[in-house]
């Protein structure tokens, strides 16, 4: 109950000027609250030079740390690179302007293992690993210098690509993806970098696996899950493929800018990790694969962050004494605070450099800042003008941040080049991802006509879509371009697609279910957008949890039985991959799927009235072609009259996608009691 002014002088300099204790709180919080987040503090502080962390070279490497309330910092080496290993030099840094402190050591040795000893006025005393490190001991406690020769090379920047339409986006976990012991992949691979990009590899009874099963699906880009430096596995413990404790997802980020060790050969050496995540990207750039790469700067693994040891309080939001939670993990960065929001884009910078990343999906990006998000694509374009920008526009909890402010979905028109992953899809289509037994439209959900049409037309205003009735998200469209939007409908978290028909279809026999998946499938790859969907859904995914058919709908540290990609498949399986391929390649085949302005999409996106409330047809008009898309989901047969008397080309039906022509239909045809049917005239020809 007792109110405390603090009253700083008009120069604002917070080393050991003051200390107080207030009952109840933490004195590093009060002085941390009414000081460093302010904008007197940010004025006097924040450091626009680029060198923060260690710049190494042969004669000296230098250190630069930004801690403008320590009242003293040294710089500690140690003897080796072990976590363990003994403090080799303690040595004192200068306080310079605008709160960094620096060091200079000459000839210092490439693979130095390395802290920074923090001293605070109330006494605190912090020990932390650099926030600007790029390697690390095992474990990240511990920073690490190396040369630009034990660093690596990811080879040459890919070509360009070309618009954010154009591309069709797997997601797929390194761990996952290459630890079955059945896959074929060598063995000191399984689980790695190496693994992802080993070619040639089969299972046991013939089936193609690993990166030469990707590369077969046609897709153009791969979405990794997180590969930074994350807390939450021992990289020192056993990472065999059913350890107890090896799996995470990775969503706990420790060092945001080193490669995460318990995917590389040897966590205990510094260079591994750095060299193996380059030799990953390179083999998938050399198979003409694009890396999407999964960060999470919305939280960090806890509160004993680097960011935190070194600037207590200034990197979180705060909310009084209390850390905001918008990350529903305990503490939210505050992406808007300058020298977070510095961090965050020099992050994002140093990966597209360093390792040739071509694009990042955000993690919760609704807990982040519309400025700091339009920052990010601003420099990264200067780097890479055809990066693909992407993330969740939501958050996980509440934030003290106005939602004015929030790189939010319903905020989509003020994101510079940023796309959004698409729950209005996702759970019109297969029902909503937080009711398990609820379906969706391909499962015979009834009166879903006009949110299909929403979702066909890329989000984007269309006058044939009645938006008063569109119930879905309130307020109409979201989006102004299609490239902003993801389609999609399973990925890491909740039920994977297959795992949701299951569910909220137990009525229903597996023939039935993959009619459902690839209906599903078909509306995601013919809608306006870009097409998105979890590795393993081409083949009917599923995570089981446990020997009574328990079913995992977060299987984030669960083990290699729930998780792993399984290479050997049943001929519905196979049906259902070949199907996925043929989707892939007809999109690349047809421009009118992949439009880029929302004016062209309401100048050639015509839909047909049709009988039935579960079917939805349309025509997309383009100079070179006009196509005819059906989609049947009321689970009896029904007829389409086709727009005029001229012979169509039947493209993809229920069981069959691809470019090549399945068939010919004239004047009418019957479609399909569950399925999609893709029609095509060459206008050039007429």
């Amino acid at each position: 109950g007792t109110k405390v002014i603090i009253t700083a002088d008009k120069d604002l300099d917070v080393r050991g000027k003051y200390t107080v204790e207030i009952k109840g709180f933490g004195s590093q919080n009060a002085i941390a609250g009414s000081v460093v987040r302010t904008d007197a503090f940010d004025r006097k502080y924040a450091y626009s030079g680029e060198d923060l962390g260690a710049t190494f070279t042969k004669k000296q490497t230098g250190f630069k740390v930004w801690a403008p309330t320590a009242a003293k910092v040294e710089l500690i080496t140690y003897k080796s690179a072990d976590p363990n290993a003994e403090i080799d030099q303690t040595i004192d840094m200068t306080s310079e302007s605008k709160g960094v402190w620096s060091a200079t050591v000459k000839k210092l040795a490439s693979g130095t293992a390395y802290s920074y000893r923090l001293t605070f006025a109330d006494g605190t005393v912090n020990t932390s690993a650099d926030p600007y490190a790029t390697a690390a001991v095992a474990n990240g406690e511990r920073s690490v210098v190396l040369s630009k020769k034990a660093m690596g090379k990811a080879g040459k920047r890919m070509p360009a690509f070309g618009k954010t339409t154009d591309a069709s986006i797997a997601e797929m976990n390194i761990r996952d993806f290459s630890i079955n012991p059945a896959s074929g992949i060598s063995a000191d691979k399984q689980g790695k970098y190496l693994g992802v990009v080993e070619s040639g590899t089969k299972t046991a009874k013939g089936a193609t696996s690993g990166l030469d099963y990707l590369k077969s699906l046609g897709v153009t880009h791969v979405q990794i899950m997180p590969m930074y430096d994350y807390g939450s596995v021992n990289e020192t413990g056993d990472l065999s493929y059913n350890a107890d404790g090896a799996q995470n997802w990775g969503y706990d980020p420790e060092n945001y800018n080193v490669p995460e060790g318990s995917y590389s050969s040897d966590p205990s050496n510094p260079s591994s990790r750095v060299t193996e995540m380059k030799q990953m990207v390179k083999g998938l750039h050399k198979n003409n694969i694009r890396v999407i790469m999964d960060v999470v700067y919305n939280h960090t693994y806890d509160l004993d962050s680097c960011l935190q040891k070194c600037e207590p309080d200034y990197y979180y939001r705060m909310n009084g004494t209390r850390y905001s939670n918008a990350s529903a993990c305990g503490n939210e960065i505050a992406s808007e605070q300058p020298m977070m929001r510095k961090y965050i884009v020099e992050s994002v910078c140093y990966w597209a450099r360093e390792y040739h990343v071509d694009g990042f999906r955000f993690d919760l990006m609704g807990v982040l800042d519309i400025d700091t998000m339009n920052e990010i694509s601003r420099r990264l374009k200067e780097i890479n003008p055809y990066i693909i920008l992407y993330g969740e526009g939501w958050t996980g909890g509440t934030s003290t941040m106005p939602e004015f402010r929030r790189a939010m979905k319903r905020n989509a028109r003020m994101l510079d080049g940023i796309g959004m992953f698409s729950d209005d899809i996702r759970d019109m289509v297969r029902g909503h991802v937080f009711y398990n037994k609820d379906c969706g439209y391909v499962s015979g959900k009834e009166k879903m006509k006009v949110a299909v049409r929403y979702c066909a037309t890329g989000g984007v205003w269309h006058p044939q879509v009645d938006y008063a009735a569109y119930t879905y998200a309130a307020g109409g469209t979201w989006t102004d371009t299609p490239e902003k939007v993801i389609n999609y409908v399973s990925c890491h978290d909740n039920l994977t697609l297959w795992d949701k028909l299951q569910i909220s279809r137990p009525d229903c026999d597996a023939g039935e279910r993959f009619a459902m998946n690839r209906l599903a499938a078909a509306m995601v790859f013919t809608a306006q957008g870009v097409p998105f969907f979890l590795g393993g859904e081409e083949f009917a995914r599923t995570k089981p949890a446990g020997k009574n058919g328990e079913i995992s709908e977060n299987s984030y540290n669960l083990p290699y039985e729930t998780n792993v990609l399984r290479y050997d498949w049943s001929d519905g399986q196979k049906g259902l991959q070949q199907y996925y391929r043929g989707l892939i390649a007809f999109r690349k085949a047809h421009k009118g799927l992949r439009m880029t302005d929302a004016e062209e999409i309401r100048q050639n996106i015509l839909f047909m009235e049709m009988t039935s409330e579960q079917t939805i047809a349309f025509t997309i008009r383009q100079p070179e072609e006009t196509l005819l898309v059906a989609y049947n989901a009321s689970g009896r047969k029904e007829t389409l009259l086709l727009p005029d008397d001229r012979t169509w080309t039947l493209y993809i039906d229920d069981l069959h996608a691809g470019t090549r022509p399945i068939g010919s239909v004239h004047s009418n045809m019957e479609l399909p009691a569950t399925g999609c049917v893709v029609l095509g005239i060459n206008e050039l020809s007429c």
